[in-house]
């Protein structure tokens, strides 16, 4: 991939450094903050999913890649006896007795993220009798569907277990990390987001079975190519009740095929496409059925997405790209007019691979894989049909494929 992260803007190559913070400048900032130095800093990042979308809760398997953009995280300890949350993004500050259960907090407060993450510490038998002052900021684009708050959740959990010596592995932070996203965001997310965030490395994507979390790292070689994500700016809301709904029409769907003579499968991503065909006109919701032919579909599409670029066929890999982005459009209905129109304009330019959209939907951004000869074409012509059919500019970011989460001081 590329040395640098690059932004577009519109179609220009414009100065990134507004996506970039020193630390030196964060340590300041907490200092201000609570008036006295940050004990330690961390960083977690982001995540963009090449392929293998809404299969994560259903069982099966995803294509995701940590980026060099994300959540940084500076902490302290402290003597009031309060967890204390600031953002360099939000102006919302939180303080949270120690002595009291953590509890969900209202109106969508970003502090539910981290806060969840330490009701999970406690739930798993960990004490946390000091108080804590926290420091948060990212650089991943706002609603963009990069899974920031994943990113918040695992950073959390790994200055946690750093500070309290709890010893952790990455997996384990993945899942305090979802199990904050289920009960204190209301999200009923799967394990990819997290998961990549903790896990991931650089240069390299993660195939990952979200049954069983066993994974493999997958070199990600794409010579005279790049990875871009374009950017909607149509915001990504997954707690607008939309994606809570499709695990509700996923389970539903479950119900209804064991019921037609496969009691034994335990999870949509476990169907094959034979079988899900034999039976498909039996299942009565066509809701129900739309959502799992998505699922069954996009898990045979991952498998052999997969295995085309171990093989480096990557002709093939963007041909997958883009069928999935087509069953995500008429099946799964997650896709919106701002995201079809990015995907379809890509599709029209020469140059390149594959175009979808990426992450959980309902606004956010696309994934395209394109020749590095093409990207200007590729911006310039997206850039200009983007806005004749939605009114709205997109932001183009050559994605730099980073590690996953870790101690920066």
């Amino acid at each position: 991939m590329g040395s640098e992260n690059i932004l577009y803007l519109c179609g220009k190559i414009i100065n990134h450094s507004h996506f970039i913070m020193e630390i030196s400048q964060l340590k300041q900032a907490f200092l201000e903050a609570y008036n006295h130095d940050a004990a330690a800093v961390f960083f977690s990042p982001g995540r963009v999913n090449l392929i293998g979308e809404h299969t994560d809760y259903n069982g099966g398997h995803v294509f995701p890649c940590a980026l060099s953009f994300g959540i940084y995280l500076l902490i302290a300890p402290n003597d009031c006896k309060q967890w204390r949350f600031r953002s360099l993004n939000l102006p919302e500050i939180i303080s949270i007795d120690v002595t009291s259960a953590p509890r969900k907090l209202p109106n969508n407060s970003w502090a539910n993220y981290p806060l969840g993450v330490f009701a999970q510490f406690l739930k798993n038998g960990v004490r946390i009798e000091s108080g804590y002052d926290i420091l948060a900021w990212g650089n991943v684009p706002a609603g963009a569907g990069l899974s920031s708050s994943a990113a918040l959740e695992v950073v959390t959990a790994y200055a946690l277990d750093t500070m309290l010596g709890t010893h952790l592995d990455r997996t384990q932070m993945a899942l305090y990390g979802q199990a904050a996203e289920h009960d204190f965001a209301g999200v009923n997310c799967g394990i990819m987001d997290q998961f990549a965030s903790a896990q991931g490395k650089q240069d390299h994507a993660i195939d990952l079975d979200c049954t069983t979390l066993q994974y493999e790292l997958v070199p990600i070689k794409l010579d005279g190519m790049k990875v871009v994500i374009t950017n909607t700016h149509s915001p990504h809301k997954l707690d607008s009740g939309a994606y809570n709904t499709r695990v509700a029409q996923c389970q539903e769907a479950l119900s209804q095929i064991r019921a037609l003579g496969f009691s034994h499968i335990e999870n949509l991503a476990q169907l094959s496409q034979s079988d899900f065909d034999s039976i498909a006109d039996l299942i009565s919701d066509p809701v129900a059925k739309m959502r799992a032919r998505h699922v069954v579909g996009e898990v045979a599409r991952t498998n052999e997405a997969i295995a085309a670029l171990k093989q480096g066929n990557i002709t093939r890999f963007g041909q997958l790209m883009n069928l999935s982005h087509i069953s995500l459009r008429d099946d799964y209905e997650v896709t919106g007019p701002q995201l079809d129109a990015l995907a379809e304009a890509a599709w029209h330019v020469d140059g390149v691979i594959g175009s979808r959209m990426t992450g959980g939907g309902f606004g956010g951004c696309t994934i395209s894989i394109v020749r590095d000869k093409a990207i200007d074409l590729f911006i310039e012509q997206v850039s200009k049909e983007y806005t004749q059919r939605t009114g709205l500019k997109a932001d183009f970011y050559i994605a730099q494929i980073g590690d996953g989460a870790k101690q920066l001081e």
